[in-house]
């Protein structure tokens, strides 16, 4: 069975990845397994980040490798906190201190149109592939009570098409909702592909 490695330290991304990539029949390998350290993140977009890594995990370990990268953007806030979503203020931030940043900095503005978005990256002998998907809402102008441990931001992204705030959102409606998932599917001819080679 061919191996894929997806770059990351994430048991729960790890899983989701396993999922979507079981059809492809992919072994699919993590970067903490395969004991590859992180690189720096120093780009300044999510695909040059995306990129770079991928880049990085295969030429360590020979074996095709799938990261992604994203964060948060706020419209009226130019994007921000965009690639900085989880140091914001120079630091490690806990989810508290983000949802704490995101409502005061967005007192007084009337344009609330946010989205997070995830590029996926994948590096292999076949070249470098890159696909997007986003998830679009509006900052609420209060957040919710419920907090996802490590996801502040759903706490913050009202959904109007569902009526509800990210965080409440069902396991069904996740997987249709999924930005991941929906990028992953614009690279499903490359793993096809890597599955025979």
């Amino acid at each position: 069975m061919k191996k894929i490695m997806v770059g990351t330290s994430n048991p729960a991304k790890l899983e989701e990845y396993k999922r979507f990539l079981s059809e492809f029949g992919l072994e699919v390998v993590s970067s903490k397994q395969m004991n590859i350290p992180e690189p720096e993140e120093v780009a300044k977009t999510f695909e040059e980040e995306a990129v770079k890594k991928a880049r990085y995990y295969f030429e360590k370990s020979g074996i095709p490798t799938i990261v992604d990268d994203g964060g948060f953007e706020i419209e009226a806030l130019n994007g921000e906190p965009g690639t900085r979503s989880k140091r914001w203020l120079g630091h490690e931030m806990t989810d508290e201190e983000i949802i704490s940043e995101v409502s005061k900095r967005m007192q007084g503005q009337s344009n609330r149109s946010a989205q997070h978005t995830v590029v996926i990256a994948i590096a292999s002998p076949l070249g470098v592939y890159t696909s997007s998907g986003h998830i679009k809402g509006q900052i609420a102008d209060k957040p919710s009570s419920k907090v996802i441990a490590k996801f502040p931001y759903r706490s913050v992204l009202y959904l109007p098409g569902y009526g509800k705030y990210w965080c409440e959102m069902s396991e069904e409606e996740e997987k249709i909702l999924s930005h991941r998932i929906h990028a992953l599917g614009k690279l499903k001819d490359i793993l096809r592909e890597i599955s025979k080679s």
